[in-house]
């Protein structure tokens, strides 16, 4: 499930022409909000789960008009295995002299700084990053990510699909080593700047998104398939791999929907809470902490949802745009902790 998606207010696409990328030429009235500088990022790792690793990383710096400054590249040694190498190709001999993360911590970081991190369905590469950086016991200096698949929707553009090498034949832009971070990185830069320049041309909204450093989280190993070959715990995607933060199988809650969350007031078992966006504490953590409490988390927001928990309440995703559409309370993830301590019984009968 991605969560970096964009929605309108009013429901609605902008219809904006596909340009080729031979109209790449930045508008000469650029947008004043626009940010002064992107990193654009990709990294590989071993799996898609929560214990997994980094197993390379590229950063390619971008100004505020999409030109390149210039470009970073180092694996990683993940410190197990190394994972699908069937699909970056990085096997446990070739990372056995690679650096730890902790020991790029620090240039990953000046690469990140004061920039908005750009992916391509960015809440992976940010998830992955500000997880490596939590176990280094440090914080990414990241504050906001651009996913370019969120951005082409804004564009509208006419794309089959929302895998990278779609969005990169749209502008023309050849692939090399497919699941290369580098050359990946490469790919995304090249095929962003004239998405930047189209949206800065017809004044469209970036679609920004806050980044919540991780506090708290675990490592727990999640259980994989069985096998161990290609497609063992994986699933084929635009990446190679699945989409991030697939689905968890949840107890039924118990406690029938007593209706909304009340400001100023207590949550009541049974009150169903749906949570948007980067959370400090581990997504898996809070939400297990809400269920064992006697709440109901929804995957979505509809008129029924009592509550939002986002960290993020002026963000374009689906579920803070449907909040704001059905009047649903918004609260962020510290209020929400807070009201966990003290959650009131289901009424009787």
């Amino acid at each position: 499930m991605l969560e970096d998606q964009t929605a309108r207010t009013d429901g609605t696409s902008p219809r904006i022409p596909a340009q080729p990328a031979a109209d790449s030429q930045p508008p000469s009235d650029w947008p004043t909000g626009y940010p002064d500088g992107y990193a654009v990022v990709d990294v590989e790792t071993t799996g898609l789960a929560r214990d997994d690793r980094i197993v390379s990383a590229a950063v390619y710096r971008l100004d505020a008009r999409g030109e390149v400054e210039d470009r970073w590249y180092t694996p990683v040694n993940p410190q197990r295995d190394p994972g699908p190498t069937w699909i970056h190709g990085l096997t446990a001999e070739a990372l056995a002299d690679a650096p730890l993360f902790g020991e790029i911590a620090e240039e990953f970081a000046t690469r990140l700084a004061g920039r908005v991190l750009v992916a391509h369905n960015a809440v992976f590469d940010w998830s992955m990053i500000a997880r490596e950086y939590a176990r280094a016991e440090r914080e990414a200096p990241v504050r906001q990510r651009l996913c370019t698949i969120a951005l082409s929707k804004e564009l509208s553009l006419p794309l089959p699909n929302h895998k990278l090498e779609s969005l990169a034949a749209h502008y023309g832009v050849v692939q090399q080593r497919a699941h290369h971070a580098l050359d990946d990185a490469r790919v995304l830069a090249e095929a962003f700047r004239p998405s930047l320049h189209l949206a800065a041309r017809h004044r469209v909204r970036l679609p920004l998104l806050a980044c919540q450093p991780l506090t708290e989280w675990s490592d727990a190993v999640v259980p994989r398939r069985p096998g161990g070959g290609p497609g063992a715990g994986y699933r084929a995607s635009g990446r190679g791999y699945g989409t991030w933060r697939p689905a968890r199988k949840r107890p039924a809650c118990p406690y029938p929907n007593p209706g909304r969350y009340e400001p100023e007031g207590r949550l009541v078992q049974g009150m169903r809470v749906a949570i948007s966006g980067d959370t400090s504490v581990d997504r898996d953590l809070l939400e297990d902490r809400a269920i064992e409490a006697g709440l109901h988390i929804a995957t979505s927001v509809s008129r029924l949802t009592s509550l939002l928990v986002t960290n993020d309440p002026d963000s374009p995703t689906s579920k803070v745009v449907k909040a704001r559409s059905h009047g649903t309370p918004v609260i962020d993830e510290a209020a929400f902790t807070q009201l966990l301590q003290d959650v009131a019984p289901a009424p009787e009968g």
